[in-house]
């Protein structure tokens, strides 16, 4: 792969964070939860709001490569550390998102699922350009799948179900009882983003990489 076709996969990785971050802003702004992955920092930043959602959302993606250090140990090359300014990246995206799509008014349950809806789709979109510009899965899922031996498809699955059960706990924990945070929205974000995926991925992924590769 030649220098000029990794600074173009590399400049397709940011554009796909940013679309990625807004799906998550978007969703949020929908108030009916957002992506599995993301609930815990959405639960966080629901108690602590003395941190946005961007920054607590920069602290869990370094608890999760914390994760694939402790999983991966010498398995575990300098490069992945890379992850560290793009998850940097990744919540300042989040955070600019939020500050651009403020104005929305959330007038009833209605507008909340057509924003739900909506970002599912461009979060979908923005994960479709990272699996085009890297060929990347999720690095803490892909790290357990590769050391467990279980199907990628399989930890997924299983990951996202903790990551709910982890936010309802504490959210159970922080609000006296209450579920804040993790609503249907976390649902059908699970749901139907990997075929929002799939959808972009068969449609961008031969003219993208064309391009990439002149």
């Amino acid at each position: 792969m030649s220098k000029k076709e990794i600074f173009k996969r590399y400049t397709l990785f940011v554009i796909s964070l940013f679309f990625s971050a807004m799906g998550v802003a978007v969703t949020k702004r929908g108030e009916l939860g957002v992506s599995p992955i993301s609930s815990v920092a959405n639960v966080m930043s629901g108690k602590f709001d003395f941190l946005s959602l961007g920054v607590w959302l920069i602290l869990w993606n370094c608890l999760l490569i914390l994760g694939q250090v402790i999983i991966l140990r010498k398995d575990f090359k300098p490069i992945q550390l890379l992850q560290l300014p793009l998850s940097f990246l990744f919540g300042v995206f989040t955070d600019f998102g939020m500050m651009c799509i403020s104005h929305i008014p959330v007038s009833g349950y209605a507008v909340r699922l057509a924003l739900v809806a909506l970002g599912i789709i461009i979060l979908g979109f923005g994960v479709s350009l990272s699996v085009i510009a890297m060929n990347s899965g999720e690095a803490f899922v892909k790290a357990l799948s590769d050391k467990t031996g279980i199907k990628f498809g399989n930890v997924k699955i299983g990951f996202d179900v903790i990551c709910v059960v982890l936010s309802v706990a504490l959210s159970l924990m922080l609000f006296e009882g209450s579920i804040v945070g993790t609503r249907e929205g976390t649902v059908l974000t699970a749901v139907f983003t990997g075929m929002i995926v799939n959808f972009f991925v068969m449609r961008f992924d031969k003219p993208l990489n064309r391009i990439m590769c002149k």
